[in-house]
């Protein structure tokens, strides 16, 4: 069956599930629920922290990058983004995506987060999850109803840090394979001019 460049992408999208579960060559219980759910707890903290504080939204998206630096597998998810795209980039280019992605991922869900001003995030609790910890959490919004944000955590890198954050159900790590993989279609697969645009972003 020969698939359209679109009807490829979707395809990889939906296999991206199941691919989530076998990058990640960690043994089941390799990180603690508790040591998850203390990650989450401590950049829950920071968040509430950050759109509590009423800031413009460039000193949110400035404070949120270093939440992603601090918290997050930056490489994990970029390389997760760019997909099979990545075979036919050199090293270099890798390199210069993650740097330019997390400039990206940081504005993204900086924007997003800061909806959540004059609200609260709270840690509900953590379960296992094949080789990685899930932990939910409860956000409440002045005027809406509850909503969940779970945290997906492993300790790959060598330490605890979250990989995927999923936002009422919308999940991050497919989400932004999609988008990325997307922008690359537009710029005719030219993976330099998509390193320059997420640069710019």
């Amino acid at each position: 069956m020969i698939l359209s460049q679109k009807n490829r992408r979707q395809f990889l999208i939906g296999a991206g599930a199941t691919a989530a579960t076998t990058v990640l060559p960690l043994p089941a219980l390799a990180l603690s629920n508790e040591q998850a759910q203390a990650l989450v707890g401590s950049a829950v903290a920071d968040i509430n922290q950050i759109i509590s504080s009423g800031g413009t939204e460039a000193a949110m998206v400035e404070q949120f990058a270093v939440i992603f630096d601090h918290y997050a597998d930056t490489v994990y998810i970029a390389s997760f983004a760019l997909g099979n795209d990545r075979r036919g980039a050199s090293q270099a280019q890798i390199q210069s995506f993650v740097a330019a992605f997390h400039l990206y991922i940081s504005a993204k869900y900086g924007r997003r987060f800061r909806e959540f001003i004059g609200g609260q995030i709270n840690v509900v609790g953590a379960k296992a999850v094949n080789s990685w910890i899930e932990v939910e959490t409860t956000t409440i919004l002045r005027g809406q109803a509850p909503f969940q944000v779970d945290f997906h955590v492993s300790d790959r890198p060598g330490k605890p840090v979250f990989f995927n954050i999923i936002i009422e159900g919308v999940n991050m790590l497919l989400s932004e394979r999609t988008e990325i993989g997307a922008m690359l279609d537009r710029r005719g697969g030219n993976l330099d001019a998509l390193i320059q645009d997420l640069s710019a972003s």
